[in-house]
């Protein structure tokens, strides 16, 4: 079959000689897991699927929204129309791109009590994050267990990337000791975001992850990389060892990592919803729940989520108990919809 699947496959990127044949074996070996398949996420899936990894594990708490169409390149209008989660919705397109990657789903949240047991045992580590809890929590896990990871942020028309090998590099928290405080950063919802952004960003630090996976660490971008596409702006900000009283590398602390997790809420980048989460795991008879809100709402459900549609808010229950509640910001509020409707 001309152009069919075979050694075909990747001979430009062989040719390539920083990555040869051998980084091409290495690549196909290379176990990567991914936090979030978003924006960021979807370019840096396809980018590093269609480079040929062994495995990548796709890590997403959140479902398709109209919303994301516009950044989110993995996604069509038939998947935000079935509201499915992204981590399926990613891993079908990507099986599509490349059948002979192994793809792993998870549609589940990134927290203190699965991060290790979820990140463990790869390569290397993607942030596709949209938040700077999940990204410390990434940074607790990676530096423990000694993987390294790339760190990789964008709003507006801006972003960062920044590749970690824990202790050889700064760690996340050698540059930023602590998460900044709700309301001092830019967000998608303040600020907006811009497809080229995300491209750009998302190249960046795929591009980092090749150099990890193939061991060419000579190459690799050592600092803070800053590039704003609509300023035409680039900026290297380069960053020696780690820092000796960091409270992670240095110390030895994984705060993020020990914090009890318990229920809670989080609003979501660029959604007007908050995710509200049980303090334990549940297991919500779909089907079920369904003709309970039938008579108080619209309701459409599949094997995946249910969504319950009581004007001004939209509720998307995952068989967790994980409930997604859109039309409103405030936790407050997305909890006692939650506990009014689905009764946890």
């Amino acid at each position: 079959m001309v152009g069919g699947p075979g050694a075909d496959r990747y001979s430009r990127q062989v040719l390539f000689a920083g990555i040869s044949q051998s980084g091409q074996q290495a690549l196909g070996r290379a176990r990567v897991a991914l936090v979030g398949v978003g924006a960021l996420g979807t370019v840096l899936a396809s980018e590093l699927v269609r480079a040929g990894v062994g495995a990548l594990r796709l890590i997403d708490r959140d479902y398709v929204d109209w919303t994301n169409l516009q950044r989110q390149s993995l996604y069509d209008e038939s998947d935000a129309e079935a509201a499915l989660p992204k981590a399926l919705a990613a891993a079908e397109k990507l099986r599509r791109a490349n059948s002979s990657v192994q793809l792993d789903p998870i549609v589940d949240d990134l927290t203190a009590d699965n991060a290790e047991w979820l990140l463990a045992e790869h390569d290397l580590v993607l942030d596709g994050a949209d938040n700077f809890a999940t990204r410390y929590l990434v940074n607790d896990v990676c530096v423990k267990r000694d993987i390294p990871w790339v760190y990789a942020a964008v709003v507006a028309s801006y972003g960062v990337v920044m590749p970690i090998i824990p202790h050889n590099t700064p760690c996340l928290r050698c540059v930023f000791v602590a998460p900044p405080a709700p309301g001092t950063t830019a967000t998608c919802d303040t600020a907006g975001v811009i497809s080229p952004a995300v491209g750009v960003i998302a190249s960046l630090a795929a591009a980092e992850a090749l150099k990890l996976l193939v061991g060419a660490r000579e190459a690799l971008s050592r600092g803070l990389t800053w590039v704003d596409v609509w300023n035409n702006s680039f900026q290297r900000t380069p960053l020696g060892g780690p820092v000796a009283d960091c409270p992670t590398c240095g110390q030895g602390r994984f705060e993020f990592l020990q914090a009890e997790r318990g229920s809670g809420a989080a609003t979501l980048c660029g959604r007007d919803a908050v995710q509200v989460r049980p303090a334990q795991p549940l297991q919500v008879p779909l089907a079920a729940l369904a003709e309970r809100l039938r008579p108080l709402g619209e309701v459409r459900h599949n094997a995946h989520v249910l969504r319950f549609i009581t004007p001004p808010h939209e509720l998307t229950v995952f068989p967790d108990g994980r409930t997604i509640v859109k039309g409103t910001s405030d936790p407050a509020v997305a909890r006692s919809l939650v506990a009014r409707y689905i009764g946890s």
